[in-house]
């Protein structure tokens, strides 16, 4: 049987609930004294009850874990008050979900709650209700809208080697009111002007810390004793040496490690979010660095040394740990272990690939001696290189239809943002726009200008890193034979764990394939392994009917052998691409 809740009478008086984000930057029209006086004006209707009490936020209405609206609730559901009375919906919160369950919850307890801006609005009928749920997702709206400009704002000023945050430690803000600035200075600021200035008296504490630190002597610990000896502090005024409850003397290691890793004290501009992503040595900042580049840089590896721990050497060595896999007669294929099941029986012991706790058992060393001759059946002339890239160029331009078209349309976008600059500027000059109006836009159109470049050089920048990459890739395979068999069999496993993703074999031990990892599988491709059938059939879909650029009609597939070199398995050519080239391959 279901217990009954007593329902608690609420006390007869009407409560007022003021928020603003913060008073300093608020608009007059949503201070909390024009909050108070819109309540007091627009419900006159409920003026012959009485006032028992006031709640006010200074708190952004997207969160819930507000001080005075927690007290509110509480004090609602204890019976305190029969009416709460606010502004508007979005002075009582921007989260739609959250304000309306606070508000059913209150109407649920007897507890009538009222807007100044819409005073015959009942949240207990249904029809109004429903009109409330949409004031609460148009504030909600306001607000993600208000966010981003706000994160628009702040982009374009890291763009121009400006921080729009805290400085840190060593550093202060500043600002002045743009009416203490030319004309020029004004059009290019809102209300304050905001930049960033080293601090002279807390920056030598950063300075002395870095020179100890560059000596590669004293540790963080040796650090923070030196700077509690000459006394001193943190920003905050916290001492870089505490003493705990037991008397234990605990340096704040963590603050120095901070510091010693935040590229703002070498001046560069560096954040990583999910609306900017500048890396390192990228982005000048426009502050003075207290460290040079390469002092931070050299701290940063004195640091990662002293970090990098031994790594255990283990017992016995396999050649392709983690790498090789059997193909069942199904096609299904089964990661090895490796083992020396018989290490007690003879000196060294005999190493296999096997499957655990099975009959399955293959000898490492005529698996490995495989390895060579495939690696070595690899060949590429290097004439034939940049015909490879031009194929590598266009089969990007081919698959990746959205950025084959973005840059283009940057670019086209970036020609209008101007345009409509200038146009702004006519205006401005020749018809008498106002200059708050002239200056509101042209902040909008300056940061469309640095978002589109923004996006322009990242897509720059990605080209770069591709061909790099694919001229790596065919560099190493050209070598990678020859000198394979030359280096021990540490160095053999590093180079295969960089160049394969898995060795297969059957059940009679022959190596079937290697699956390269990228950019070297795009080779294979070519070669026509699986990926490249793919590739043909999205291409097929894509194109059909068109024709192939090879001199023969049909295509040309790159003899590159990644198949046994004693031609076990039957070798497929089937696969055609638009582009004739030649790759010697070693002797069958």
């Amino acid at each position: 049987m279901t217990r009954k809740i007593k329902r608690i009478q609420p006390q007869s008086g009407f409560v007022t609930y003021l928020r603003t984000s913060d008073e300093e930057v608020q608009a007059p029209e949503r201070s909390q004294a024009a909050q108070r006086r819109d309540i007091q004006q627009r419900l006159i209707a409920f003026h012959q009850i009485a006032q028992v009490g006031e709640y006010v936020d200074n708190f952004t209405g997207t969160s819930a874990d507000r001080k005075n609206y927690q007290s509110l609730l509480n004090d609602a559901r204890r019976g305190k008050f029969s009416h709460v009375f606010t502004s508007t919906p979005d002075r009582f919160g921007r989260d739609d979900v959250e304000a309306l369950r606070a508000i059913d919850e209150m109407t649920r307890l007897g507890i009538c709650v009222r807007f100044a801006s819409h005073p015959d609005l009942n949240p207990a009928d249904p029809d109004d209700r429903l009109y409330l749920n949409i004031l609460f997702g148009m504030a909600k709206r306001e607000s993600a809208i208000t966010g981003k400009r706000t994160t628009g704002g702040m982009l374009s000023k890291l763009l121009k080697g400006e921080w729009p945050w805290r400085a840190p430690d060593g550093y202060v803000n500043k600002e002045v009111k743009i009416g203490e600035l030319d004309r020029e200075e004004q059009l290019q600021h809102a209300r304050y002007k905001r930049w960033v200035e080293i601090d002279l008296e807390q920056s030598q504490v950063w300075r002395y810390a870095w020179d100890l630190l560059l000596q590669d002597r004293p540790t963080l610990e040796d650090i923070c004793e030196a700077l509690f000896a000459r006394g001193y502090r943190l920003r905050d005024g916290r001492p870089f040496i505490r003493i705990n409850k037991s008397g234990k003397r605990v340096p704040n290691k963590q603050a120095l490690s901070r510091v010693f890793h935040n590229w703002f004290y070498a001046g560069w501009v560096v954040a990583e979010n999910d609306w900017a992503n500048i890396p390192p040595k990228t982005l000048r900042g426009t502050w003075t660095p207290i460290v040079s580049t390469e002092e931070f840089e050299l701290g940063i590896a004195i640091l990662s040394q002293r970090n990098r721990k031994p790594v255990p050497q283990k017992k016995n060595f396999y050649l392709l740990q983690g790498l090789i896999y059997l193909q069942m007669p199904g096609a299904e294929l089964v990661k090895l272990t490796c083992s020396k099941p018989n290490a007690k029986r003879t000196q060294a012991g005999a190493a296999y690939y096997c499957i655990p706790s099975s009959p399955i058992n293959f000898p490492c060393q005529s698996v490995d001696e495989q390895i060579a001759q495939f690696l070595q059946n690899i060949q590429v002339s290097p004439e034939i290189i940049p015909q490879i890239r031009r194929t590598y160029l266009s089969d990007i331009n081919n698959y990746s239809f959205a950025r084959n078209s973005e840059q283009p349309s940057l670019e086209q976008a970036l020609e209008r943002a101007k345009e409509k600059e200038l146009n702004l500027w006519r205006a401005f000059t020749e018809h008498g726009m106002r200059a708050e109006t002239f200056e509101k836009l042209a902040h909008e159109y300056q940061d469309e200008q640095d978002r589109i470049k923004f996006a322009l050089k990242a897509i720059q920048q990605e080209n770069r890193e591709t061909i790099a990459n694919l001229d790596a890739a065919l560099s190493i395979i050209a070598q990678i034979g020859e000198r394979y068999s030359r280096q021990d069999s540490t160095r053999q496993r590093d180079i295969l764990r960089q160049v394969v993703d898995r060795v297969v074999i059957d059940l009679h031990g022959h190596v079937l394939r290697l699956e390269l990892k990228s950019p070297f599988i795009y080779l294979h491709q070519l070669a026509g392994g699986d990926g490249g059938q793919k590739q043909e059939k999205r291409k097929n879909k894509r194109g059909a009917g068109k024709q192939t650029s090879s001199p023969n009609g049909t295509g040309c597939s790159l003899h590159v052998d990644f198949c046994d070199p004693g031609r076990i398995r039957t070798y497929d050519p089937v696969l055609k691409r638009h582009l004739r080239y030649h790759c010697a391959t070693g002797p069958s």
